[in-house]
C-alpha cells in the first residue's frame, strides 16, 4: 500500500504488518461501538445504569467508563487514584459497579474501563495513599518504597512533599497523638512521623524525618520524584516492578476475570518505563478475550510498535485524519500569514520550538537536572538538546537508532560527538533511558499541548491532541492511505473525534475549520486588543456560538485557561491580575455567528466528521452526548454530566424528520450505529472511491466489505463558490444502492453527486441491496 508524503518525522517504529493473527483476535473481540460516561460524584454508577436503556436503543454496544478505583474525594475526573484495592465510593462502591455490568449485559452491553497504571494521587490527606503515607513515615526502608521513583540521594535522603502554599514556618508544625499514633500538623495538612521522633523539638523532629514538606513552588527545580508531567499532585508508580504491578492490577484483573469488565483502555502508557513489557504483563493477566487499547499520541508519520499485544490506539491518530481531510490547505496557509502579520508571532516550527526550550528548564527543570546528574556534566547539554529536537513522544525500549533528525538537530547545538555519547546511553542503558523517554513524553505533552497549542492561533480547529498546527490539512489521498492501513494492521483499534481531553469538541472544531475556507475574515478585538489573544478569543466564540445561558462564563473561562497555558502575559504559577482582568473585554455580549454559507459549511462539517469517524475503519467512540450537536470546550466545560437526547431518539424512530443540524447528526449515528452492531459484516475491508468531474475533490467516499458506501462532502463553501457539483459522478460498485438517510431512488452505475449530495443533504449512506 502507498504510504502518505512524506513531512520530514521519521517513523520510530518497525514497519511489517501486524501478525494475521494479532489483527484477527483483535478484531474479533472488539466492540462495534463503544459510549464514553464520565463519572463523577453528581453522575455515578446509579445514573449510568438509568441511561442504559436509551444507549443500547443508540446502538453501542461497550459502555466506556473513566476510572472507577478509589480516588481523591470530589474528583471530577478520577485519575488522581488513591487506592488501586477498591472500587470508588463516590461513584456507589463496587455493588454499584457490578450492578452497573449486570443491566448492561441485560441490555447488550459491555463495560469498558479506563485504567491508571502510570501514577497515583498525593492527595490532602496523605494518609488517603496508603503506600505513599508509609514511604514518607518509614523511608526507603518502606515495603512500599520501590513503588515509586524516588532519588533519595537527590533529595538529601528525604522525599521532598511541594504541598504547601508558602514556605514552612515552623510555628506552624503541631503533633498530634501519642506514639505510634501521633502525626504531624501544618496547618491543615497532616503527615506521618518516623517513630520515636514524636517527643522531638520542632526543629530536630523535622531534621528527623524522611520527607521535607514544602512549598509548591519548590517542585520545578527541587522535587526528586517522577510525577506525571509538571504535575507534583500526581506521583508516578513503577508498574515494570512485578510487585508493584500485582498491587494495583489486582481489583482490575479480578473484575475483567469475573466479566464484569470486557475491555481496557490504558491512560497515558508513554509514562511508562516499559510501555511494551508492561502490555505483556496486562495481557498475561486478563487473557486474550479483553479488548485493550492503549492512549498513546503518534505524530503524523509515527505508527504504533506493531508488537505491542494491542488492539490498538484510542484514537487521536484518527481524529487528526478526520478533521484534516474537512480543512482547506491553501485557506489555512493565508490564516497562517496573516496571524503572523498581525500578532508578530514566529511560524509553527519556531513556536513549538521555543515552548519546548521554556518548558524543559522551566516547568521539567528537575527532571532535566535528575537526566543530566544521569549523564554528566560533558552530556548534560547534549541530553537537553537531544530532548528539545525530539520529534515524537518518545523512544522505547529495543529501537536500534532514534531520530536521525533529531540527532542531527541536537548535535548543530551540542556537537556530534556528545550527542553520540547521549544516543549510546539511550540505547544501552536501561535506567537512562527509561527516564529519558518518560521525560521526552512530559515534555511532548507540556510544550506542545499545553503551551504551542495555545499561542499558535490561525486556525484553533487545528491545535488538537495528535495535530499538526504547521500542516492541518490532510489530502483525500493520505485519508485513504490511513484508513487503508488501519483496516489492515489495526482494524480493531480506537477512533474518536472528542475526548475529555479535547481542548474543543468535534462540533466546536468543525465551526472553526470553515474559517480556512474564508481566511479573509479577520478578528476583531478592543481597542489596545493583545491580538494573539483576539484570535483566540474570536475564534473560540464562533465555535462555541449560541450555546446556552451560560455562554459567556463558559467562553471566559476558557479563555483564562488558554493565556495561563500560553504563558505569553500570565501563567498558572505567575498569575497577572491585571492582564487577566482584561479577558472579560474579548467575551462578545452576544453569541456571534458565522455567516451564512459559512453557516451551512459549519453544518456540512458536522455531519461529515460524524459520518467519516463511525463509517471508517476501527471501534469508533461516542463521547458522552456527541451523538446530538455537542458543542464544549477545554475541561472542565468538556466534562459537564452527560445530557441525552431521549426524546429526540423517540420521536426520529417514530419516523419524525430531523430538526435542524443536532437531530440531523442524531439521526445519522443512530443509523450508523445501530448498522455496525446487528451487521458487523458490513464494517470489514476499505476501499476508496473516487468521484469523477469538475469537484471531485470536494468528494470523500470509500466502501465497507462490498456493502456499504460513506460519501461525504468537503469543503463545502469553497465548492459552492465554484458552482456546486455541476457533472461530477460518483463510480459506484457493482449492484443497487439504496440511501438509508432520508427519501433517495436505488442507485446503481454512476450516482451524479448533485443529486445524492445536493440540495441539503452534504453526506450519504448506501447500503446494497440483497
Amino acid at each position: 500500500m502507498s504510504q502518505p508524503a512524506h513531512t520530514g518525522v521519521e517513523s520510530t517504529s518497525p514497519e511489517s504488518d501486524v501478525p494475521p493473527a494479532v489483527a484477527r483476535t483483535a478484531a474479533r473481540l472488539a466492540p462495534a461501538a463503544t459510549y464514553r460516561l464520565q463519572l463523577r460524584p453528581e453522575f455515578a454508577f446509579a445514573d449510568a445504569r438509568a441511561a442504559v436503556p436509551y444507549l443500547a436503543s443508540l446502538g453501542v454496544s461497550h459502555l466506556h467508563l473513566s476510572p472507577v478505583l478509589e480516588a481523591v474525594p470530589g474528583s471530577a475526573h478520577g485519575y488522581d487514584v488513591t487506592d488501586h484495592t477498591r472500587v470508588r465510593a463516590e461513584l456507589g462502591g463496587e455493588g454499584g459497579l457490578r450492578e452497573l455490568a449486570a443491566t448492561a449485559r441485560a441490555h447488550g452491553l459491555a463495560l469498558v474501563l479506563d485504567i491508571v497504571p502510570n501514577h497515583m494521587a498525593v492527595p490532602a490527606p496523605l494518609r488517603l495513599n496508603r503506600p505513599l503515607w508509609e514511604v514518607a513515615r518509614e523511608g526507603p526502608g518502606s515495603p512500599y518504597a520501590h513503588w515509586f521513583d524516588i532519588d533519595w540521594e537527590a533529595g538529601g535522603g528525604k522525599l521532598l512533599l511541594p504541598v504547601l502554599g508558602e514556605p514552612l514556618d515552623p510555628g506552624e508544625l503541631k503533633v498530634d497523638g501519642r506514639g505510634d499514633r501521633a502525626v504531624l500538623r501544618i496547618g491543615e495538612l497532616e503527615f506521618p512521623l518516623r517513630r520515636g521522633t514524636a517527643e522531638l523539638e520542632p526543629a530536630a523532629l523535622l531534621a528527623a524525618q524522611w520527607y521535607r514538606p514544602a512549598c509548591w513552588r519548590e517542585a520545578r527545580t527541587g522535587l526528586n520524584y517522577r510525577r506525571f508531567f509538571t504535575i507534583s499532585e500526581l506521583i508516578g508508580v513503577r508498574v515494570e516492578d512485578p510487585g508493584v504491578f500485582a498491587a494495583t492490577h489486582a481489583k482490575v484483573v479480578e473484575l475483567v476475570r469475573d466479566g464484569v469488565v470486557a475491555g481496557l483502555r490504558i491512560d497515558h502508557v508513554d509514562g511508562l518505563a516499559d510501555p511494551e513489557g508492561y502490555l505483556r504483563r496486562l495481557r498475561e493477566a486478563v487473557g486474550e478475550g479483553c479488548w485493550v487499547v492503549v492512549e498513546k499520541i503518534l505524530a503524523r508519520h509515527e505508527r504504533l510498535p506493531h508488537s505491542w499485544p494491542v488492539a490498538g490506539t484510542t484514537g487521536y491518530d484518527a481524529l487528526h485524519r478526520v478533521d484534516g481531510v474537512l480543512t482547506d490547505p491553501v485557506g489555512a496557509a493565508r490564516l497562517a500569514d496573516a496571524f503572523r502579520e498581525s500578532t508578530g508571532q514566529p511560524p509553527w516550527s519556531q513556536t513549538a520550538g521555543a515552548s519546548a526550550r521554556e518548558v524543559l528548564t522551566g516547568d521539567l527543570a528537575a527532571e532535566l537536572a535528575t537526566l543530566e546528574r544521569l549523564a554528566g556534566p560533558e552530556l548534560a547539554p547534549a541530553v537537553r538538546e537531544l530532548l528539545i529536537a525530539y520529534p515524537v513522544y518518545r523512544p522505547y525500549p529495543g529501537e536500534r537508532e532514534l531520530v536521525p533528525g533529531a540527532l542531527a538537530a541536537a548535535a548543530a547545538r551540542a556537537g556530534a560527538g556528545a550527542v553520540a555519547g547521549v544516543r549510546d546511553l539511550v540505547l544501552l542503558d536501561p535506567v537512562f533511558a527509561a527516564r529519558f523517554a518518560q521525560t521526552c513524553a512530559a515534555l511532548r505533552a507540556k510544550s506542545l499541548e499545553d503551551r504551542a497549542f495555545y499561542r499558535y492561533a490561525p486556525l484553533l480547529s487545528a491545535t488538537e491532541v495528535g495535530g499538526d498546527p504547521g500542516n492541518p490539512a490532510v489530502t483525500v489521498a493520505e485519508f485513504h492511505a490511513y484508513c487503508a492501513e488501519l483496516d489492515r494492521r489495526w482494524p480493531a483499534s480506537g477512533t474518536v473525534v472528542t475526548t475529555h481531553d479535547t481542548k474543543r469538541s468535534a462540533d466546536v472544531r468543525a465551526r472553526i475549520s470553515v474559517l480556512s475556507q474564508e481566511p479573509g475574515l479577520r478578528p476583531p478585538g478592543p481597542e489596545g486588543a493583545d491580538p494573539q489573544l483576539a484570535w483566540v478569543a474570536w475564534q473560540t466564540a464562533l465555535g462555541l456560538g449560541d450555546d446556552g445561558p451560560q455562554r459567556a462564563e463558559r467562553l471566559e473561562q476558557a479563555l483564562l485557561k488558554a493565556v495561563r497555558e500560553a504563558a505569553l502575559h500570565t501563567s498558572w504559577t505567575e498569575q497577572d491580575a491585571a492582564y487577566e482582568a482584561t479577558l472579560a473585554r474579548y467575551v462578545p455580549p452576544a453569541a456571534p455567528e458565522l455567516p451564512g454559507p459559512l453557516g451551512e459549511a459549519a453544518r456540512a462539517n458536522v455531519l461529515g466528521a460524524a459520518l467519516l469517524h463511525l463509517a471508517m475503519p476501527g471501534v469508533p467512540e461516542v463521547y458522552q452526548g456527541c451523538e446530538t450537536e455537542y458543542r464544549a470546550l477545554v475541561d472542565p466545560d468538556n466534562r459537564r454530566p452527560a445530557e441525552f437526547p431521549r426524546e429526540a431518539l423517540a420521536r426520529l424512530d417514530a419516523g419524525a424528520a430531523p430538526r435542524g443540524t443536532a437531530e440531523e447528526k442524531l439521526a445519522l449515528t443512530a443509523t450508523l450505529l445501530r448498522l455496525r452492531r446487528s451487521r458487523p459484516e458490513l464494517f470489514h475491508g476499505y476501499a476508496p472511491l473516487a468521484a469523477r468531474g469538475p469537484a471531485a475533490d470536494h468528494c470523500v467516499a470509500f466502501t465497507r466489505s462490498p456493502g456499504l458506501v460513506a460519501v461525504a462532502t468537503r469543503l463545502s463553501h469553497r465548492l459552492a463558490r465554484a458552482g456546486g457539483w455541476r457533472d461530477t459522478v460518483l463510480p459506484l460498485p457493482p449492484g443497487r444502492w439504496q440511501p438509508l438517510l432520508g427519501p433517495g431512488a436505488t442507485l446503481r452505475g454512476e450516482a451524479p453527486l448533485a443529486g445524492l449530495l445536493g440540495g441539503a443533504r452534504p453526506v450519504a449512506v448506501l447500503l446494497r441491496e440483497g
